[in-house]
């Protein structure tokens, strides 16, 4: 019983994190002329990516490597197609250019890494689909590169002063460094709750490992990013909200995937790749919509469509 309250709780601390992250990352981007498009891929999308890493670690020292990759290729899939589609369907989502032609393309890159290195029968004529600790350190290079590319971001872009974006409250260091923290604090152990009732309830209703990982454990550990990215959409923060779902999905597999590979082997079930070739369609479909109508632009009626798309995949893993 206690855990079903938690779960509930659970919620109202996501919404409030997911406030006071959003608007602590932004004033501290404004403060020192910071692009919001940086503080998304980087603050935000390593807070909201936390959930995903403390299940993932603590899934590979049990040995469910099931539930620790399933949980990763479901957080991708549903940041893309649930949560983007859903901010889009409150406020249209404006895309820089650095997103379209070198964010989102990494995206689908770190699917394709995985898919290559998951498939070791596939590709190697190997006796078993391992992700191994090699194959974790190359993901975790492939991190270090994306976080040096993001610094070079924050050196050569300047902050945009002609936005549609509402007047931003610059507040101090500490009431700045207060909100990231505590906005943090709140969306994982909001989060933790959430997962931990929602896996007591899948597993009385019979759900597998693999099943609770792509749907339950992975919208659980996603719903961080879900408050975060809806209340940046109604703040008209599009670089935040766009920068959180392609920050949190890099990081996703080549940040904790990887270190759960160095933790321990990751077994791979092949009839996973259908979950990769979704996390890859997902980069598609997104680069699309930015020249599908409005240029640049992930307008309201492309947003529902990715939603729906999601409600296809999750009826297909159900059925």
């Amino acid at each position: 019983m206690l855990t079903i309250i938690l779960f509930v709780i659970g919620f109202v601390l996501l919404i409030k994190g997911a406030d006071y992250l959003v608007t602590g990352a932004t004033s501290l981007a404004y403060k020192y002329s910071i692009p919001p498009i940086v503080v998304g891929l980087t603050i935000v999308a390593f807070g909201t990516s936390m959930p995903e890493f403390v299940v993932n670690m603590v899934a590979s020292f049990n040995g469910n490597t099931d539930l620790s990759i399933g949980n990763i290729l479901g957080s991708n899939i549903g940041n893309v197609f649930l949560i983007l589609g859903l901010s889009a369907a409150i406020y249209p989502l404006t895309a820089k250019g650095n997103t379209i032609f070198k964010e989102i393309p990494f995206s689908l890159l770190a699917a394709f890494t995985v898919f290559i290195l998951a498939n070791d029968v596939m590709f190697k004529n190997g006796p078993a689909n391992i992700i191994t600790l090699g194959d974790g350190l190359l993901l975790l290079s492939f991190f270090a590169i994306f976080m040096y590319y993001i610094f070079g971001i924050a050196k050569e872009e300047k902050q945009d002063s002609n936005n549609e974006q509402e007047e931003i409250v610059i507040n101090s260091n500490l009431k700045n460094v207060s909100l990231i923290f505590g906005g943090l604090l709140l969306l994982i152990v909001g989060g933790k709750w959430i997962v931990d009732g929602a896996i007591v309830i899948a597993t009385y209703l019979g759900m597998t490992e693999k099943v609770i990982g792509l749907t339950v454990v992975a919208i659980g550990t996603s719903l961080p990013e879900l408050a975060t990215s809806v209340v940046a959409a109604m703040k008209k923060q599009s670089d935040i909200a766009i920068g959180n779902i392609i920050g949190s999905n890099i990081f996703n597999i080549f940040w904790i995937l990887g270190a759960s590979a160095l933790v321990a082997p990751l077994s791979f079930d092949s009839s996973a790749n259908v979950d990769i070739f979704m996390v890859m369609l997902a980069s598609v479909i997104l680069f699309s919509t930015m020249y599908v109508g409005k240029r640049h632009v992930i307008e309201r009626w492309q947003g529902v469509l990715m939603v729906l798309i999601y409600i296809g995949y999750l009826y297909y893993l159900l059925s």
